[in-house]
C-alpha cells in the first residue's frame, strides 16, 4: 500500500488487482471516497466520526462519469479506469471505444474534477458527472445537487457544485437543459411521514391546476409531496439520493422537443432550434465533489468552494447572501406614493425597496437604459404633495441610507413597441424553425406557401400555447397565422400581415421564413432574444442600474431564459454578463429576485421573493400555505437548496395590524432562514396606531439576524407555530428572547443571545 501525503490531505492508491489495475482512495478533511478498477465509486465515508459511515449503497456503486450519445439516446458507462497518482489524472474507458482523462484534486474540503479530454467523441453530445449515488434518504436538493441527512445522529451531506458555466445540474438527457417542473413522492422521514399504500418513493406527478395559473401549481400540502425545480438530486424507489451534474457540445445545431412543464396539455413541448454557440463544449467541465457535517456544511464547504475558485459571491451588509445572518427582507411598494417610504425602510433596517407599484420594465435597448428619458424629464415616482421624482432623483435620497431602490423586469422578453421587436424586428430574434418561401408574395397576399410545414402546425409558446403570439418573421416583417395546410403545396393558414405594427411587404421565393420563439400573453408578451441579443439584454439592465440608481430586480418571466433551448446555461451566461456589467460600472452586486431558482441563477440570485399572501404564508392560521402549498412547496426547495426561502409580497401594515404579528413573523423568518417583500401602502401604515412599535419590533429582530446571535436549537424552537415570542434588545450586541403563554400573556426567558464573532 502506497500513501501520498501532503499537509491537508492524504491521496492513495490500493489493493491491486490481478489485471494490474487499481482502486483508488482520495481523501479530504471530512470525506472519502475509493474509485474501483471499473471507474465506479463504492465507497463514501463520513471521515469526521469514527466509525466512519458509509453512504455509498452496496448494490448502487457510482460511475465517475458516463458519455452520453443523444441521438441514440444511450448513455456509455466506463468499464476500466486507471489512476496517476503523480499526475493526478484518472484515465477511463468506455465500451464505444472513448477514453477519458479527468484530472482528480483533492483540496481540504473537496475533490476538484476535470475532463481534460475525450477521444472519439463525434457521437457524444454530453458528459454527465455520476449520477453519484447515496444511501441518504432525508433532503434531496435538486437544484444545487446535494443529499442532506439533517438528523442529530448523522448529520452529513454529500453534494457538487458547477465550476464552469456550461456545467450543469441535472442529467445529461434532460431536453433543453432545464428540467420538468413536476411533482415527485418523496418522504423526508419515512417514520413521521409514511406513504400512503397507492404511492411510492419518485413517483411522478404534475403540477395542479389547469398549467396557466402559476399559483394553481402548488396543489399538495402533504409533505411527501415534493415539487421540483431540477433534478441535480433525484430519488430512486427507495427514496435513496443521488446527484448528477452534466456538460454539453453547444456548438453543432440541433432540436429539442421542449417543455418546462411537459406532463400537462396546456404546456405540451414544441419542437425547438437550439444556436449553436462557437467553442463551447464539455471539455474542461469541472465540478466540486464534496462531503461534509450537514449542519457546516454551507458557510463552511460550500462557501470554501465559491471563493476558492472564483464562483459569484454576491454579498449584503459585506455577507455572502447565502449566511442566513445576510437574510433581510425587502419593501414592496403600494399606492403609488413615496414621502415615507425610504424613512419605514430606513427604520426597520431594510436595504431594497421594490417600486412593485410601477408595473413592468421591460428591455427596450432603443432609450438606452434612460428609463425617464435622457434629462430625467420623467417624474413617475409621486408624492402625497403633488410633488414627483425621477427614479434617478429617489434613489440618491435613498442612497443616503444605504437603501437600493428597484423595479420588476420581464427578464428577456422582447415586448411589442421596444427597439428589437417591432415595428422593424431585429434579425437577432430566436425562432423554433426555419423553413424557405416556396412561392414569392406581395405586400398584400395572405396565401403563403412553404417548402416544408414539419412542426409548423405548433403553437409558438410551449407556456400556454398562446395562439395571439404564434407567428413567423420574414426579412423585417412579423406575420400572425394559425395552423399548415396537411396537403400540398403547404401553406399557412389564417394569415395577418405585417403584425405588431411591422410593415407588411414583398417576399421573394426561397426567402427564410423563421417561425419565431416567444414568451405567454397576460402582459408578458414578447419575443425570445439569441444568445447574444440577450448577453445584451442583460447587459441593458445593469446600464439601467448605473443611469438611474437601481440596484434591485423582480425578474419576473425569468423562466424565459429557458426558451431558447440552453436551459441553465443560458441564465448562468444571462446573470454573468450582467453582473460583469455591473461592475465595470462600479456598482455594488445586484441584488435580485424572481419567478425561479434554477442552478443556471442559484450564486447570482439573492432571493426568491415570488407570489404572496395566504399562498405563501398566513400569519393568522400561522401555516406555509393556507390557500395553496406554495409556501410548503417553496419553503422545502429552498431549505434543501441552501438558499433563503420566501414569504413572499405580505404582511402589509394596516390599521388592523398589531405587534403580536410581526412578533411572530419575524420569529419565524429568522428560525427558517426565510425573507419576505413587506407591502407598505403609505395611506395605510399611517393608519396604524402601533405601527412604531411595529417598526422597532421588527428592526429588533432584524438586528439580532444580522448578529447572527441564533444559534441552531433556539432557531428550532422558532418554526413551532404553536409558540409565541418576544425578542428584547438590551444593546447592540445582547438580546433576550422569551417565550410567551398561548394567549400572548407573561413571558419566560429562553435564551440570552449574543452577537456572534465576525458578526
Amino acid at each position: 500500500m502506497k500513501f501520498l501525503k501532503t499537509k491537508l490531505l492524504c491521496l492513495g492508491l490500493m489493493g491491486l488487482s490481478a489485471a494490474g489495475y487499481s482502486q483508488t482512495t482520495l481523501k479530504t478533511d471530512y470525506f472519502k471516497i475509493v474509485i474501483d478498477q471499473k471507474g465506479y465509486i463504492t465507497s463514501m465515508q463520513n471521515m469526521t466520526k469514527k466509525p466512519n459511515r458509509e453512504f455509498s449503497p452496496a448494490d448502487k456503486p457510482s460511475p465517475l462519469m458516463v458519455i452520453y450519445n443523444a441521438k441514440k439516446r444511450l448513455y456509455n458507462y466506463p468499464e476500466q479506469a486507471s489512476y496517476s497518482a503523480s499526475d493526478k489524472i484518472m484515465t477511463l474507458r468506455y465500451p464505444n471505444g472513448s477514453t477519458a482523462r479527468i484530472s482528480i484534486l483533492p483540496q481540504a474540503k473537496y475533490f476538484k474534477m476535470k475532463l481534460l479530454s475525450l477521444t472519439n467523441s463525434e457521437e457524444i453530445e454530453a458528459i454527465q458527472w455520476g449520477s453519484y449515488h447515496t444511501n441518504i434518504t432525508n433532503l434531496l436538493g435538486e437544484i444545487i445537487g446535494v443529499s442532506r441527512d439533517t438528523s442529530e445522529s448523522i448529520n452529513y451531506a454529500i453534494g457538487m457544485l458547477a465550476l464552469n458555466d456550461n456545467t450543469l445540474g441535472g442529467t445529461a438527457d434532460i431536453q433543453g437543459d432545464a428540467a420538468p417542473f413536476q411533482y415527485i413522492i418523496h418522504s423526508p422521514d419515512a417514520s413521521r411521514f409514511p406513504l400512503p399504500n397507492n404511492l411510492h418513493e419518485g413517483q411522478v406527478f404534475t403540477l395542479g391546476g389547469n398549467g396557466i395559473s402559476d399559483v394553481a401549481f402548488y396543489a399538495h400540502k402533504e409533505p411527501y409531496y415534493r415539487i421540483m425545480y431540477g433534478n441535480a438530486a433525484e430519488v430512486d424507489k427507495n427514496g435513496r439520493i443521488s446527484i448528477s451534474y452534466q456538460s454539453r457540445d453547444r456548438r453543432s445545431p440541433r432540436e429539442v422537443y421542449y417543455s418546462l412543464i411537459p406532463n400537462m396539455p396546456s404546456n405540451k413541448p414544441n419542437h425547438l432550434q437550439v444556436q449553436p454557440i462557437p467553442g463551447v463544449d464539455f471539455i474542461g467541465s469541472t465540478v466540486a465533489f464534496w462531503g461534509s457535517p450537514d449542519s457546516t456544511a454551507l458557510m463552511d464547504v460550500v462557501q470554501d468552494i465559491v471563493r476558492k475558485e472564483g464562483l459569484p459571491y454576491p454579498t449584503v451588509n459585506g455577507k455572502w447572501v447565502k449566511d442566513p445572518a445576510a437574510y433581510v427582507p425587502d419593501i414592496l411598494t403600494e399606492g403609488g406614493y413615496y414621502d415615507n417610504m425610504i424613512k419605514y425602510t430606513d427604520r426597520l433596517g431594510f436595504k431594497a425597496i421594490s417600486l412593485y407599484d410601477q408595473g413592468f420594465l421591460r428591455p427596450d435597448r432603443g432609450n438606452e437604459g434612460y428609463i425617464d428619458g435622457k434629462n430625467f424629464e420623467h417624474k413617475p415616482l409621486k408624492f402625497s404633495k403633488g410633488n414627483a421624482l425621477s427614479h434617478k432623483e429617489y434613489a440618491v435620497l435613498a442612497a443616503k441610507h444605504n437603501i437600493v431602490i428597484g423595479r420588476t423586469p420581464i427578464t428577456n422578453a422582447l415586448a411589442p413597441g421596444t427597439k428589437d421587436a417591432s415595428p422593424v424586428p431585429s434579425d437577432s430574434i430566436w425562432y423554433q424553425q426555419k423553413r424557405l418561401l416556396a412561392k414569392g408574395i406581395s405586400a398584400t397576399d395572405t396565401l403563403i406557401y412553404v417548402d416544408d410545414p414539419t412542426h409548423l402546425e405548433e403553437i409558438g409558446s410551449w407556456e400556454g400555447h398562446v395562439k395571439s403570439l404564434n407567428m413567423i418573421k420574414i426579412g423585417k416583417e412579423l406575420i400572425h397565422y394559425l395552423g399548415v395546410s396537411d396537403t400540398k403545396p403547404y401553406r399557412l393558414l389564417n394569415v395577418k400581415r405585417g403584425y405588431w405594427d411591422s410593415k407588411a411587404t414583398a417576399h421573394q421565393a426561397n426567402d427564410t421564413l423563421y417561425k419565431l420563439q416567444v414568451t405567454i400573453n397576460y402582459g408578458y408578451d414578447g419575443l425570445i432574444p439569441n444568445i447574444q441579443l440577450q448577453d445584451k439584454i442583460a447587459e441593458y439592465y445593469a446600464d439601467v442600474c448605473a443611469i438611474n440608481g437601481l440596484g434591485y430586480y423582480d425578474f419576473d418571466g425569468q423562466e424565459f431564459l429557458f426558451n431558447n433551448g440552453h436551459g441553465y446555461y443560458s441564465a448562468k451566461r444571462f446573470f454573468r454578463k450582467m453582473f460583469e456589467r455591473a461592475k465595470q460600472h462600479g456598482l455594488a452586486d445586484i441584488r435580485f429576485t424572481g419567478a425561479t431558482l434554477s442552478e443556471g441563477s442559484w450564486h447570482y440570485q439573492s432571493i426568491w421573493n415570488v407570489g404572496g399572501g395566504k399562498n405563501l404564508y398566513d400569519a393568522q392560521t400561522r401555516e406555509w400555505g393556507s390557500a395553496t402549498s406554495q409556501g410548503k412547496d417553496l419553503r422545502d426547495v429552498c431549505y434543501a437548496n441552501f438558499f433563503p426561502a420566501g414569504m413572499g409580497g405580505n404582511f402589509p401594515i394596516t390599521e388592523k395590524s398589531t405587534v403580536e404579528e410581526y412578533e411572530h413573523i419575524q420569529a419565524m423568518s429568522v428560525g427558517t432562514g426565510s425573507t419576505y417583500s413587506l407591502k407598505l401602502n403609505q395611506q395605510q401604515v399611517e393608519s396604524c396606531l402601533q405601527k412604531d412599535a411595529i417598526f422597532k419590533t421588527i428592526r429588533t429582530w432584524e438586528n439580532a439576524r444580522a448578529a447572527n446571535a441564533f444559534p441552531r436549537w433556539v432557531k428550532k424552537n422558532l418554526v413551532d407555530p404553536s409558540q409565541s415570542f418576544r425578542l428584547e434588545e438590551l444593546d447592540k450586541d445582547h438580546w433576550n428572547l422569551y417565550r410567551l403563554n398561548k394567549d400572548g400573556s407573561g413571558k419566560k426567558l429562553l435564551s440570552k443571545l449574543t452577537r456572534a464573532k465576525g458578526y
